[in-house]
């Protein structure tokens, strides 16, 4: 199991000629998911070329044309902008999933995945038992990434369960080559199952619901959805070791140094202008800004806590996923939470 380098909260689209079925659908479906509806295909399509193209990569080529070959390029990766999406108000209105009917009059379910193709978003045909062998045909072409009959007793809780897997796929889509540039450095445990259990355990204990990979020092930034944050630093005892050698330079006092040799704390020096290392005016007020380990043992043994974010810290406040399902969001049918 991996971990995407960011998730948050996104809109599950629901298209269907049934504006009835449609009404009761939105009305069964968990109060969590955020859903958006049409029963006119032409629409869907407008609504969701404007709103499904994929955010801005956080990745940029440099390299110098007259001194140096092609392939000499550099890749330059701003961890900083990844966290900094909790702060654009419109993050949660992203379609990532679409659940489809398949008899419209328009144009069938498997025409509009057809025009819909190009886009990220995962596809779910939901369909009668008659439409079940164009299902699996479209299944196999690659159309659609799920198919459900209608008529089965349990559809509503298999259309729940696939649209979560579903959204989970598409984050881990979405980012994938940024994670695989982040492996290269300080964040592998972005591809260890043991500190994935930790972060589900974490979601679900704190009520998470959305994460965002955090930079000096090294972690992951949580959001609750009434937009409580929390940073879970999670430390190596390499980079422990190097938190006591930037401390130890710094003249910091023989009880944190040994605190850090030991590994019996993991700093967040938050108020610092040190990009979270030890600064000389924290002095003997250390102990205010540590706590004490957590262990996950993985294919490296990782030292992690959660911390309280100051306010400075975030900058701006931050729509909460509460906030936005109160709101409503973007234009169509009908967005309902």
């Amino acid at each position: 199991m991996q971990l995407p380098v960011y998730t948050h909260p996104t809109l599950t689209v629901l298209i269907d000629d049934s504006d009835s079925f449609l009404k009761s659908l939105a009305f069964q479906l968990d109060p969590g998911l955020a859903r958006k509806t049409f029963h006119d295909t032409s629409s869907a399509l407008h609504w969701l070329r404007q709103s499904a193209q994929p955010g801005e990569t956080p990745l940029h080529v440099n390299f110098d044309t007259q001194n140096l070959p092609p392939d000499q390029c550099n890749v330059a990766l701003d961890i900083e902008r990844i966290w900094r999406i909790s702060g654009q108000a419109q993050r949660f209105a992203v379609p990532s999933v679409l659940v489809v009917d398949y008899s419209m009059p328009q144009m069938n379910g498997l025409e509009f995945c057809e025009a819909v193709r190009d886009l990220p978003c995962k596809k779910i045909l939901f369909t009668g038992a008659a439409d079940e062998k164009v299902a699996v045909t479209a299944f196999n072409r690659g159309l659609i990434d799920r198919y459900i009959k209608k008529s089965d007793d349990d559809a509503l809780d298999i259309l729940e369960q696939e649209i979560v897997a579903l959204q989970r796929e598409f984050f881990l889509q979405q980012t994938e080559t940024v994670r695989d540039l982040l492996m290269l450095h300080d964040y592998t445990f972005l591809q260890d199952e043991a500190l994935a259990a930790v972060v589900h355990e974490l979601c679900q204990r704190h009520g998470f619901v959305e994460y965002y990979i955090f930079p000096n020092p090294s972690g992951i930034l949580f959001f609750t959805r009434d937009g409580h944050a929390k940073l879970m630093i999670i430390e190596t005892e390499r980079s422990l070791h190097t938190q006591y050698e930037m401390a130890r330079d710094s003249d910091a006092p023989e009880s944190l140094l040994l605190a850090l040799l030991e590994m019996r704390v993991i700093p967040y020096f938050s108020d610092a202008d040190s990009d979270g290392m030890y600064a000389a005016q924290i002095g003997e007020n250390w102990f205010r800004y540590c706590a004490a380990p957590t262990i996950c043992l993985g294919r490296v043994t990782y030292f992690w806590a959660l911390f309280d974010v100051p306010a400075h810290q975030l900058g701006q406040p931050v729509m909460s996923y509460s906030q936005f399902l109160r709101a409503g969001a973007g234009a169509g049918d009908s967005v309902s939470a």
